[in-house]
């Protein structure tokens, strides 16, 4: 699994370049936005670790302008600004994960072997996912509405994913953090309707019927209005 780590600060740099590679993970460093920028767009990665706060280029833009040119590579930030708005942003910019400094390393590997579990899923999974106009192919990693592309980005297209295998049933956000996320959230946290919100706005908003339902107090449904 090759990784790009963008993080600026040198003793925490190190110190993840070294842990990283003990445990196989094939590693390059970026000691600034705009490097790790350039690197992320010359070469194919399976996962991006940005810090948020970089010189140069912060890594929200980084991940912004990573996110255009590449939809499918998960991308985890790591973010010394632990407020809920903080951590949306980062959501909002692209990133399917966040991590808040200081943090665990045994933390860091449980998030990137659960992204590289989402990414590795294949077509083993099963066939092609439909629901009114709307199709997901999870061997191609394709989703489509009216015959029109959607880009996703991994962690939406795994909760996409979930909601239409379970399709007609009502899932609680415990759920979802079980068979999406596959690691502890707070249970408090409003990340799961971010990403709900999220979908609706690349599934749903420019669409009829819409698909995505949420029932207050129970979870959410993904049916045909």
């Amino acid at each position: 699994m090759k990784i790009l780590l963008v993080e600026d600060e040198p003793k925490v740099a190190a110190f993840l370049h070294q842990g990283l590679t003990e445990q196989q993970y094939a590693v390059d460093l970026a000691p600034d936005g705009l490097v790790g920028l350039r690197m992320a767009l010359a070469s194919p990665y399976d996962l991006l670790i940005l810090d948020t706060l970089l010189p140069s280029l912060s890594g929200l833009e980084v991940c912004r302008q990573v996110r255009a040119q590449n939809p499918a590579v998960p991308i985890l930030m790591l973010t010394a600004l632990g407020e809920t708005d903080d951590k949306i942003r980062g959501l909002d910019a692209g990133a399917d994960d966040y991590l808040v400094k200081p943090f665990a390393f045994q933390e860091l590997l449980a998030r990137i072997r659960a992204l590289a579990r989402r990414r590795q899923e294949g077509p083993a999974a099963g066939a092609v996912l439909r629901l009114a106009d709307l199709t997901l192919d999870p061997a191609r990693k394709l989703v489509q509405r009216a015959g029109q592309a959607i880009q996703l980005t991994a962690r939406e297209f795994a909760l996409l994913e979930y909601l239409l295998r379970n399709q007609g049933r009502v899932i609680s956000r415990v759920d979802i953090l079980e068979h999406v996320w596959e690691t502890s959230f707070d249970t408090g946290s409003n990340v799961i309707d971010v990403y709900i919100n999220f979908l609706r706005k690349k599934v749903d908003k420019d669409f009829s019927p819409k698909l995505i339902h949420t029932l207050v107090g129970m979870g959410y449904v993904m049916k045909e209005d």
